[in-house]
């Protein structure tokens, strides 16, 4: 497998970073709710985040002021109309808005100013939000759909015409939607999301999107069309999850305003009602777990235009609101991110055609072909390959359970209208594939530039990079990001063909490699209100989320659902933001309190335990029990960042007493081991800190004799992945968990890289009979690891969000050189080591208004040298870049 090189997705990110001047500083970076220039918020009090731009040595922020107001030459000019604060002495890049109650639909602008180091002033530039609903009672239209029942294929158009008598200012869409839509005005497709909105408990909570349309208002007389999807809200498709069966299953639904503001200063609304036309689309079955057919001989072009004759259409047709929690959608959307040009083609015996794209992706394929009418092509989308050539789907359609022969898994259907060349893009469906196996009842004609493969996801900024002398660890770190990616929908999956669903445990695995890799916040904050929406008043959590009630039942627990309390400390970690915790305390509490309900001893035997192991099998009650002290632990620290002293001693005392439990039955003091001594075993409780002081080094180093015992290769599930590269590194032994990493034989990471993989798989065993999903992201921490176990760039929990940065690095043999940098909320971070001889070479860059704290791995005598100095211990350096020899 050739070295994958150029990292991930086109163009790095970092482009604010690496324009840094030394002098003066200048603020940078505004975002409000970790997104630029929003519009549509219903926070009304928004997060305000800035950067310094600022490469001196030393560099920090003394002071900052925030303006905030409705005009933007007079927030330029320092007045805040709505908000300004007095000069605040502080290294806060972080403001929540605290001014006079914010308006829906008004756009407010504001900037900072920070004074540096030597108390010199500057400003940023002049960044705006813009606030959308903020209540339901503001919506002005009908929620509408057709009269069709819940068992109906066709996807439905909605349209509507109207007229503009004076000239355009500004305009806005809002559209809420149960379901999935494609919005057009005057016949062109608003935005580029793709799979709007974001799943959600559409009983409990329904998304809208707020959308400027200045542009697309003409003068007169104008079009709007909707076409609705089914999406998750009318699961037609028949699965062991029950998505069929949801209580608020239902055909799809919208509502509609748009919010026209004219030149005079006058505005109207124009809104969904009943008086909205409404007709079928082509595309006769859509769904988000198989596929979607479109017979392009339905087709009613111009159907979103205002010359087009609806009198054929049908009136539309008031419904319900799906729930009584209408609320913005603010995140990241999904979009087609990256276009893959087939790599190959294969005609095969029977007339069949395989297209490959060289890697393994989530999305879609846009199909281009001339052929007759009524020509059904079929589009099979897979892994992998059989031995005669065809797509093989057998490792990743065993859930379904279709009731008839039409609605195949993973399969597009397209009948063509045979009116020359025609196009194909599925529009509310995503696959995981490599391969596209086409046939047709008619022949046509195919070639490479027949099939573009789109890869879809979370459009997520990219917020780290790695590069090592090792291809082997480079392309794990590569396959890592494109799994983590392909399960980025809104929410995080566990696969994106088999299931794509919200698995909690494959979710908490892989935080910590996310958040080093890409800005996620804004999808993770949504998640957790899903968390939210979905326990139960006890306590519990399912091990699905969204769910439609599957998996309260079975594979929950706190080696799954441990989601609610690890991803809010995770993202308070990598961010210093406190809101996450503030939103969940009451559900993380309110769930360590259920669990200590039901397991009193503090030993808990609730959860699926270490899930595909290599082949020894751990008690459920080790790895269960690690995550309910995990989970208390952090329950603990919140409510001391909260300020709520009482439960923060309550929780510091159940966490002391399920660590006693578990060391009184499982720790052997006189061997130094824990229970038989299995990899997991050792690593859980290592890595999650169960493991008693005196007893650290002992139970390190039985774990390095295990794996060495191992023959240096893994034997552990998903649970024990997550921790024992960890467990390993920090605790003295980073050439052995360096030497699991880069192993390139059965079983590791780098035997499925040899093997020609470009994600990461469900099972060590490449050839396995079952849990063989190729595109899978819960052996997925080790992307994590190669950021704080070889660059050792950790966050510091005395100063989190990168304020201190901690960093560790571990000059591992076998490796000759080794790079990690992380866009941290501060700035840009590296951590660069290479070999010269004897010594090492270890540079560093420490973002403006950071410090961080520097541990060298010296031995033999040596020591770290900077400019000329020998430095020792743990060395501490204020912002800036600094070039350390080892020798």
């Amino acid at each position: 497998m050739r070295l994958l090189q150029n990292i991930l997705i086109g163009t790095f990110l970092f482009s604010t970073l690496n324009t840094q001047a030394a002098t003066p500083t200048k603020p940078i970076g505004l975002r409000t709710e970790y997104l630029e220039n929003p519009i549509g918020l219903d926070n009304t009090h928004p997060r305000l985040t800035w950067m310094l731009n600022d490469a001196r040595r030393g560099a920090k922020q003394t002071a900052y002021q925030v303006f905030v107001g409705t005009d933007s030459a007079e927030v330029s000019r320092g007045k805040g109309g709505d908000w300004a604060t007095t000069k605040i002495a502080s290294a806060n890049i972080l403001a929540t808005y605290s001014g006079r109650a914010l308006q829906p639909f008004k756009k407010y602008y504001w900037k900072v100013d920070v004074w540096d180091k030597d108390g010199q002033r500057s400003a940023s530039a002049v960044s705006s939000f813009e606030m959308g609903m903020l209540k339901m009672t503001n919506w002005k239209g009908t929620w509408i759909s057709d009269e069709q029942g819940v068992n109906v294929k066709p996807a439905p158009y909605f349209r509507t015409t109207f007229g503009t008598g004076k000239k355009v200012k500004s305009a806005r869409a809002y559209i809420a939607v149960a379901g999935l839509y494609e919005l057009y005005i005057n016949g062109e497709k608003i935005g580029n999301h793709r799979l709007d909105p974001m799943y959600t408990r559409f009983d409990r909570r329904t998304l809208y999107v707020t959308y400027d349309v200045t542009k697309n208002i003409m003068a007169g007389k104008n079009a709007i069309g909707v076409l609705l999807g089914n999406g998750w809200y009318n699961h037609q498709s028949t699965a062991v999850w029950d998505f069929d069966k949801a209580s608020w299953r239902n055909r799809p639904t919208f509502c509609f305003d748009l919010r026209i503001t004219y030149e005079d200063g006058t505005f109207e609304t124009v809104r969904s009602s009943e008086q909205w036309k409404t007709s079928f689309s082509p595309i006769t079955l859509n769904s988000i777990y198989t596929a979607e057919h479109y017979d392009a001989r339905l087709d009613q072009p111009g159907w979103n235009t205002i010359n087009f004759d609806d009198t054929k259409w049908k009136p539309a047709f008031a419904r319900p609101v799906p729930s009584q929690n209408v609320t913005a959608q603010v995140l990241h959307p999904v979009r087609n991110v990256e276009e893959i040009p087939a790599k190959t083609i294969n005609k095969l015996e029977d007339g069949a055609v395989v297209f490959d794209l060289g890697r393994n992706i989530s999305g879609v394929t846009k199909f281009t072909v001339k052929g007759k009418e009524g020509t059904v092509i079929r589009l099979k989308h897979g892994e992998r390959l059989s031995k005669n050539g065809h797509v093989d789907l057998s490792n990743i359609d065993l859930h379904y359970r279709p009731t008839d022969d039409k609605d195949p898994f993973q399969v597009d259907i397209f009948t063509l209208s045979g009116k020359g060349e025609e196009t194909f893009m599925p529009k509310f469906n995503y696959k995981g594939f490599q391969y596209v196996e086409v046939t047709s009842s008619e022949p046509i004609e195919l070639s490479t530039k027949s099939l573009t493969g789109y890869f879809m996801h979370s459009d997520v900024p990219p917020a780290g990079k790695v590069n090592s002398s090792n291809p082997t660890i480079n392309n794990i770190w590569y396959a890592t990001n494109n799994s983590y990616l392909s399960n980025l929908f809104g929410y995080p999956t566990d696969c994106p063909q088999r299931e794509k669903n919200g698995w909690t445990g494959d979710a908490h695995i892989a935080a910590e490699t996310g958040l080093y890799n890409f800005d996620g916040i804004t999808v993770y904050e949504k998640w957790l209100a899903d968390h939210r929406d979905e326990q139960q008043p006890n306590g519990t959590l399912p091990s699905i989320i969204p769910t439609a009630g599957w998996g309260y039942e079975w594979g929950n627990g706190p080696d799954w659902t441990s989601t609610i309390a690890i991803i809010p400390w995770d993202i308070y970690m990598f961010y210093g933001d406190t809101k996450i915790l503030k939103d969940n305390y009451e559900n993380i509490t309110r769930y360590v309190n259920h669990i200590n309900d039901l397991y009193p001893t503090g030993l808990t035997t609730w959860g699926l335990g270490d899930w595909v192991p290599v082949k020894s099998v751990s008690p459920v009650e080790v790895t269960s029990t690690a995550y309910y002290f995990a989970d208390v632990t952090i329950a603990g620290k919140i409510a001391g960042i909260l300020g709520n002293k009482a439960d923060q001693q309550k929780y510091i005392a159940l966490a002391n007493k399920i660590k006693k439990a578990f060391n009184d039955k499982y720790l052997n003091e006189q061997t130094g081991n824990y229970n038989k001594g299995l990899q997991t075993e050792l690593a859980v409780p290592l890595y999650w800190g169960l493991v008693p002081d005196a007893f650290r080094a002992k139970i390190a180093a039985r774990l390095a004799e295990r794996v060495k015992a191992d023959n240096y290769h893994l034997d552990v599930g998903i649970l024990g992945g997550k921790a024992i590269l960890g467990a390993l590194s920090d605790n003295g032994y980073p050439d052995v968990a360096y030497k699991i990493a880069s192993q390139e034989t059965y079983p590791s990471w780098g035997w499925w890289m040899v093997n020609g993989a470009t994600t990461l798989y469900e099972n060590w065993n490449i050839d396995a009979k079952h849990d063989i999903s190729l595109n899978h992201i819960m052996f997925g921490n080790i992307g994590a690891w190669l950021y704080s176990g070889i660059a050792g760039i950790k966050p510091d929990e005395r100063q989190p969000g990168f304020k201190n940065v901690i960093l560790q690095p571990n000059f591992v043999p076998g490796l000759d050189q080794f790079t990690a940098e992380h866009a941290s909320p501060y700035g840009k971070i590296v951590s660069s080591w290479k070999r010269n001889g004897d010594a090492v070479e270890y540079s560093v860059t420490v973002p403006a208004n950071t410090s961080a704290e520097i541990t060298f791995p010296v031995s033999g005598g040596k020591k770290a040298w900077l400019d000329g100095k020998a430095v020792s211990g743990i060395y501490h350096v204020a912002a800036g870049s600094y070039q350390f020899t080892i020798k």
